[in-house]
Order: structure tokens, then C-alpha cells, then sequence
């Protein structure tokens, strides 16, 4: 029997708004079956979870313009243990911002570019409370990050 595939959500998640997309996230991961759904905390997640992982997915805010430093932490963690044995890997990004999100976006492509991952859903930029349709849009994302594995 093959191993289930392992989505790992790598996120920071310090206020409400990023809680409740988080929550979409986890509920997105659910409606696909056949699959090891792991959640750490950008501070606490490391190289040894990335390998273990068959996809990823990446959750920040946008704090001045950049990605949260948590998750500048994770990839500067990750970056070298992780370069050649993560080729390949599928992810998708979410940001959300009070107003802009650019950013945040760019330095996170630049790095996962570097990495050479391959990314299989189009980044979700979120501004504000979310919306209804923002956490669908979370849901989705998740469940298409999923179904790449």
C-alpha cells in the first residue's frame, strides 16, 4: 500500500482574520481524502517537516510591505538543509493584508523560485476581514494544493 501524501501548512497566524483563514485552510485539506494533513506554526517548523512533506503550503501576513518574519524564519531555516531534496515540490501561498499585499507575494516567489518548488494554484491575496468568499477562496486553495499531492 503506497504512503498517504503529506500536505504541510507552514503559516503565522497572529490575529483573528489569519485564524479564520487558517480554519478555511484546514476545512479546504478535509475535503480531500487520502491525505496526512500537518499544521505547524512557522516558528516552529523546520527542515525535518519539509522533507517529510509532499506538498506545501505557505500562510503569512503582509507586515510592512514583506512576508511575516516567522516565515522569513522558516525558509532561512529550510533554505540550504532543504535546496536540492525539495525540487519540484508543489506549494501555494495565501497573504492577507490590511490593504496590500505585493510585497509580501514577490519576496515569497523569489525564495520558492530560488528553491525551484513548483507552484500548482495561484497565490490568494486576501485584504481586510475576510469575506465569505475569501474563506472559499481559502478552501479551495487548500483542496487544490491537496489534490496535486
Amino acid at each position: 500500500m503506497p504512503p498517504v501524501p503529506r500536505l504541510l501548512v507552514v503559516h503565522h497566524t497572529p490575529s483573528p482574520n489569519l485564524q479564520a483563514v487558517l480554519e478555511a485552510v484546514r476545512e479546504g485539506a478535509a475535503m480531500v481524502d487520502g491525505i496526512d494533513l500537518v499544521v505547524r506554526p512557522a516558528l516552529s517548523a523546520g527542515a525535518a517537516d519539509l522533507l517529510d512533506a509532499d506538498g506545501v503550503l505557505l500562510g503569512t501576513p503582509a507586515n510592512i510591505g514583506y512576508m511575516s518574519g516567522a516565515l522569513k524564519h522558516f525558509f532561512d531555516t529550510v533554505y540550504y538543509p532543504c535546496l536540492d531534496a525539495t525540487v519540484g515540490l508543489p506549494y501555494g501561498v495565501y497573504v492577507h493584508g490590511g490593504d496590500d499585499t505585493a510585497g509580501a507575494l514577490t519576496a515569497i516567489q523569489r525564495i520558492t523560485g530560488a528553491l525551484r518548488w513548483k507552484q500548482v494554484a495561484a497565490p490568494l491575496s486576501l485584504t481586510g476581514p475576510p469575506t465569505p468568499a475569501d474563506l472559499e477562496a481559502c478552501r479551495e486553495l487548500a483542496a487544490t494544493v491537496a489534490v496535486s499531492l
